[in-house]
C-alpha cells in the first residue's frame, strides 16, 4: 500500500490539515495567512458557500412537505435519525448514510456525522460559551483524571481573537464562571423570556438568565447579518452565521496558499524514526480508492474527535505499534459528551396582547449554578449543568434551541399571534472523564476502504445520573416559582454522542505518561503533529465546546508557526 514516491514535489506542502470543519477551517486560515502552503483534506464532497440546495425552500416545495419516509430512514439513516430532525428533506444531505459509513456499538453511541467540506460547521447549534478556571482546574481540584496543562489566562487572548472574527451576539454579565466575550449586540429577548428572566432574578440569588451567546451576526460584519429565517441547519446563503465554508476557508483561499482536496480519506500519519517527526499523510481517494501520500512539515489532525482518533490509531509504526503517540494506552479512552434531554415548559400568563415577527436563532441561557463555590456545593454529584431555553406562542419555545428545533410547525409557531405564550428550557450536563468510556478499532471489521471500524463502549455513571436527578427537580420547580402554569415536563434518557459534543480520546496533559498531547496540542512524541478538535479535551465542562476548539486551534497554529520560524519543527 501507499507506494507512491513520497518525494513527489506536487504532493509536498508546508502543512496538511485533515478535516475542514470548525477547527480544521481555522487551521487552514491561520496557516495560510502566515504564508504556509497548505493542503486541506476532507473525506466528503466539495461544498462552497452558497451550495445550500434547500436554503430557500418552503415545506410545499419539498416532497412529503419535508418529511422523509419512514422506510428511507430505516434503510439509510437508522443511526443518524436518532437525533430528531437530522434527516428531514431539507437537511438529510448533510448527514451520512449509515450503511455506507458503519460503526459498531458495545453500548449505544450516537455518532452523528456529515462528510463534506465544512463538516458539522454547517449544521452546528452555534451556541458559544467560554470556559473559566472553574472548568480548567476542576480535575486537579477534585482528583479526577488528570490536570489540564493550561488555564483560562492561556486561552483568553485566543477567545478574544476568534470571537472578534466569528461574530458572537451576547450580553456581558460579569460572571467569573462564564467569562464575557467580544460580543456583538445581543438579540433581543421576547416578552415571555424577559418576564421569566426578571422573575428568576427576583426569586433566586444563585442563578440568572441571559441571552443565548450565539455565532449568528446580530449586525453586519464582513458577511450579511442574520435574517431571522431560522433555517440555519440548511446552510445560510447570507453568511448570517459562522461556518468554515462561509468564513475561514474562503479567507484561506484568498491567500493563494490553499489547496482543497475533497473525497480524500486520511488513512494515517507517517512517522519518520530518523527525524522523530511525521513526514506526511497517507490518503485514499474516496471515489477511485487510489492510494497516495502527501508530505508536509507540520500536520494538523482535525477530522473531529472520533475521526482524528481513528487516524491516530491507524498511524502505526515500529515506534508506535498501538497508534501514533499512544505509548501509554490512553488513545481512545476518556470519551465524553454532554448528557441532556431533560426539559420542561409552562404557560406564561398575561401576555396575550404581545407577539413578534421573525425567528431568532437563539433564546436564553441559564449558566451553571451547582458546585460553583462552597455555598452551591452538592453532596451527591460534582460539576454542573447549564440550561438553554426560549419563549414563544403556542408550543414554540423549542424554536429557540437549535438542538431541538426542526419541522414546519416549529418554524411557524412563533409567527402566529394566537395561542398562549410558553417558556421552556432544557439542561446540558457535564460528563466526567472515565477511563473505561472508550472507542477502539474492531479487529475483524473494516469499511469499504479497508479501514478498521470503530467500536464504542461508553455510558453515563453515578455522577451523571445523580446530576440528572437534580435536573428533574430544578426545572419544574423554577418554572412553577416563576409563575408559569400548565407545566409540562419531559424526562428522556440521552445517550453518549447524542449531544453531538463528543470529546476526549486524545487528551491534553502535562505528563506524556498519561496524555497524548502537550499544552500546545502537539503529540508529545511527535512534535510536528497537532490535534486541536474535540479529541484534545481533558474534561468536558457543561458549555457547548466549539468556541473552545476554535481558540485552541488558533493558539496552536500560532505556536506551530513560531516553532517553524525557529527551525524547531
Amino acid at each position: 500500500m501507499f507506494d507512491i514516491a513520497q518525494n513527489n514535489k506536487s504532493n509536498t506542502f508546508d502543512a496538511v490539515v485533515i478535516g475542514s470543519g470548525i477547527s480544521g477551517g481555522w487551521a487552514a486560515k491561520e496557516l495560510t495567512q502566515n504564508g504556509l502552503k497548505t493542503l486541506l483534506l476532507d473525506r466528503g464532497r466539495m461544498v462552497r458557500h452558497g451550495d445550500y440546495p434547500t436554503a430557500n425552500l418552503d415545506p410545499w416545495d419539498m416532497e412529503h412537505r419535508g418529511k422523509t419516509p419512514p422506510e428511507e430512514i430505516k434503510r439509510d439513516y437508522p443511526k443518524q435519525s436518532r437525533f430528531p430532525g437530522n434527516v428531514r428533506q431539507e437537511t438529510k444531505h448533510w448527514f451520512v448514510k449509515d450503511p455506507e459509513h458503519p460503526y459498531l456499538e458495545d453500548r449505544r453511541f450516537d455518532w452523528i456525522r456529515g462528510n463534506h467540506v465544512g463538516g458539522r460547521s454547517i449544521t452546528w447549534g452555534r451556541q458559544c460559551y467560554r470556559w473559566s478556571d472553574l472548568d480548567f482546574e476542576a480535575n486537579i481540584r477534585e482528583g479526577v483524571a488528570i490536570d489540564w496543562p493550561i488555564r483560562y489566562k492561556d486561552i483568553k487572548p485566543w477567545y478574544d481573537y476568534v470571537e472578534s472574527y466569528v461574530g458572537i451576539s451576547g450580553r456581558r454579565e460579569g460572571l467569573h464562571h462564564l467569562p464575557d466575550g467580544e460580543f456583538l449586540k445581543p438579540m433581543d429577548l421576547n416578552v415571555a423570556e424577559l418576564q421569566f428572566r426578571d422573575r428568576i432574578h427576583q426569586i433566586y440569588d444563585d442563578r440568572m438568565v441571559t441571552n443565548a451567546r450565539i455565532a449568528n451576526l446580530s449586525e453586519p460584519k464582513d458577511r450579511g447579518a442574520c435574517q431571522y429565517r431560522n433555517r440555519c441547519k440548511r446552510g445560510c446563503p447570507y453568511g448570517g452565521y459562522f461556518s468554515s465554508v462561509s468564513s475561514t476557508i474562503p479567507d484561506a483561499e484568498r491567500t493563494g496558499k490553499l489547496t482543497i482536496r475533497p473525497h480524500s480519506i486520511a488513512h494515517s500519519v507517517i512517522y519518520d524514526p530518523n527525524t522523530g517527526k511525521a513526514s506526511g499523510v497517507r490518503v485514499i481517494d474516496a471515489e477511485t480508492k487510489e492510494e497516495m501520500v502527501f508530505n508536509a512539515r507540520i500536520i494538523f489532525v482535525n477530522a473531529s474527535t472520533l475521526g482524528s482518533t481513528q487516524i491516530l490509531m491507524n498511524s502505526t509504526s515500529t515506534s508506535f505499534p498501538e497508534g501514533m503517540g499512544n505509548t501509554n494506552g490512553v488513545l481512545g479512552k476518556y470519551l465524553m459528551d454532554h448528557h441532556f434531554l431533560i426539559s420542561g415548559s409552562g404557560e406564561v400568563d398575561g401576555l396575550e396582547d404581545y407577539y413578534y415577527k421573525g425567528r431568532r436563532p437563539g433564546g436564553t441561557y441559564m449558566p451553571r449554578f451547582r458546585n460553583i463555590d462552597a455555598e452551591s456545593g452538592m453532596k451527591n454529584f460534582t460539576r454542573g449543568y447549564g440550561l438553554q431555553g426560549g419563549g414563544g406562542r403556542g408550543t414554540g419555545w423549542k424554536q429557540n434551541i437549535a438542538e431541538l428545533n426542526y419541522g414546519k410547525k416549529s418554524k411557524e409557531d412563533l409567527f402566529k399571534p394566537g395561542g398562549p405564550w410558553r417558556y421552556g428550557m432544557i439542561a446540558f450536563g457535564e460528563c466526567l472523564p472515565y477511563e473505561d468510556n472508550r472507542v477502539y478499532q474492531d479487529p475483524n471489521a473494516v469499511d469499504q476502504w479497508g479501514i478498521p471500524l470503530l467500536r464504542f463502549d461508553a455510558g453515563w455513571k453515578e455522577n451523571e445520573l445523580e446530576m440528572r436527578k437534580d435536573m428533574r427537580i430544578q426545572i419544574p420547580e423554577m418554572l412553577e416559582n416563576a409563575g408559569l402554569k400548565n407545566i409540562q415536563f419531559n424526562d428522556q434518557m440521552s445517550y453518549p454522542g447524542q449531544g453531538i459534543h463528543e470529546m476526549g480520546t486524545a487528551r491534553m496533559g502535562r505528563n506524556p505518561k498519561t496524555s497524548i498531547l502537550n499544552k500546545w496540542n502537539q503529540i508529545h512524541d511527535v512534535p510536528n503533529v497537532f490535534v486541536t478538535d474535540g479529541a484534545c479535551m481533558t474534561s468536558a465542562g457543561c458549555q457547548n465546546p466549539s468556541i473552545t476548539y476554535m481558540a485552541l486551534t488558533a493558539r496552536a497554529c500560532d505556536h506551530a508557526i513560531s516553532e517553524l520560524n525557529r527551525q524547531n519543527l
